[in-house]
């Protein structure tokens, strides 16, 4: 994160940077197949929480709480897949904003088959 050369300097992150950043380093890991939809009910208990693309997320102060709604592929091991995930995502939010990752929490809503070549059934 960038330091402040004076008391009186603040840098401000916007929500969708760090949605941003939760996606594409999501994306990234192998075996995610895509981002899922968040549930809608799920904003009524975070009160508008910042939500795009499979990605919610929740600012405190300087920490950050995640959670993901993914779509796994079909060959994938999903508890690495999980662990994969919460890692990197972890990981790019402490390195590109320097903020504190609470929890990252990954919901996988379902998984994707590749679909039958013509001829293979």
């Amino acid at each position: 994160m960038v330091a402040p050369r004076n008391p009186n300097d603040h840098v401000t992150v916007s929500p969708d940077v760090l949605l941003t950043i939760a996606r594409l380093s999501t994306l990234r890991v192998e075996g995610v197949a895509a981002m899922s939809a968040v549930p809608g009910g799920v904003d009524r208990l975070w009160k508008r929480t910042p939500t795009a693309e499979g990605v919610q997320i929740l600012v405190d102060g300087q920490t950050v709480t995640v959670d993901l709604f993914i779509l796994t592929k079909a060959d994938a091991n999903m508890r690495e897949v999980s662990h994969t995930v919460q890692r990197e995502v972890a990981r790019a939010i402490r390195q590109i904003v320097g903020m504190e990752v609470a929890s990252v929490n990954v919901h996988i809503d379902d998984v994707l088959f590749e679909p039958l070549a013509e001829g293979k059934r």
